[in-house]
């Protein structure tokens, strides 16, 4: 049950609210999001709430990456081992991932320019959206959330900081692959016996070819989730700044800009 229902007269609407999450649109910049699908092919989409492209594009980074060896040759590459880093690639998978890596670039820094022009009309139009969904599977509201928290959640595990403002398929997306990194890496394993003071042991437990993900992982859950989180604010003012002038504002009232109010 929402507590507004679509009638379909607007061109363009901001945002929706539904039991899996708050989906919205609003100004972004075009090279913030093309850098994050740089880091991570399917991160810039993932912000732009076109989540199956995203997904799509982060599931193939994942798989071609491993494939290829990509993340090894970097870790050489920065050892300054560049021979190494040449044999240990393999041109079967590296001449797929390099054309679909170039294109989630390109797309998002396209699709970041076409969403920004809708927001402008869409502002503009300025078309009331629900702000109350409730279901048997749960309920999702607007309103007003620490940003400092979505960052504090995102560091101590990716996807909760999404969690806390309610972008469920987000979330559940972040959590299931940091699970795997963990995993695949076996950096828990490492910071374990680090804090033995096994140094060598720690060294030797981790799969640095899995374990380069997840930088990425954490720096775009922190990012996105603050950003939504401010989002998600301004979009509580401005539904609850309607809500008043239409309901206890005086139909005279009238601001005189200009002039000094004794």
């Amino acid at each position: 049950m929402n507590n507004y229902t679509n009638d379909n007269t607007a061109r363009r609407y901001k945002a929706d609210i539904s039991i899996f999450g708050t989906t919205l649109i609003h100004l972004r910049n075009p090279y913030i999001v093309a850098w994050w699908s740089a880091a991570f092919p399917g991160f810039g989409h993932m912000m732009l709430c076109k989540y199956p492209r995203g997904y799509a594009l982060f599931i193939w980074e994942v798989v071609v990456n491993i494939k290829a060896h990509v993340n090894l040759a970097m870790i050489y590459s920065f050892q300054g081992n560049i021979s190494m880093a040449k044999e240990v690639l393999d041109t079967r998978w590296l001449l797929m991932y390099i054309p679909v890596y170039l294109f989630a670039i390109w797309n998002s820094y396209r699709t970041t320019v076409d969403l920004n022009k809708i927001f402008i009309l869409a502002d503009l139009e300025d078309h009331r959206f629900n702000s109350f969904s409730i279901g048997p599977t749960g309920i999702n509201y607007l309103d007003k959330r620490n940003p400092i928290a979505s960052i504090m959640w995102s560091l101590f595990i990716p996807g909760l900081g999404h969690l806390y403002i309610h972008r469920i398929l987000t979330a559940i997306f972040i959590i299931f692959w940091v699970v795997v990194f963990f995993y695949q890496s076996h950096a828990l394993e490492a910071v374990s016996l680090l804090f033995l003071g096994k140094v060598k042991e720690a060294s030797a437990a981790l799969n640095p070819e899995w374990l380069l993900f997840l930088p990425s992982h954490y720096g775009f859950a922190a990012f996105d989730s603050y950003m939504d989180t401010i989002e998600n604010n301004k979009l509580y003012e401005k539904e609850q700044r309607r809500y008043l002038t239409e309901n206890y504002q005086d139909t005279g009232f009238q601001i005189l800009k200009g002039l000094k109010v004794k």
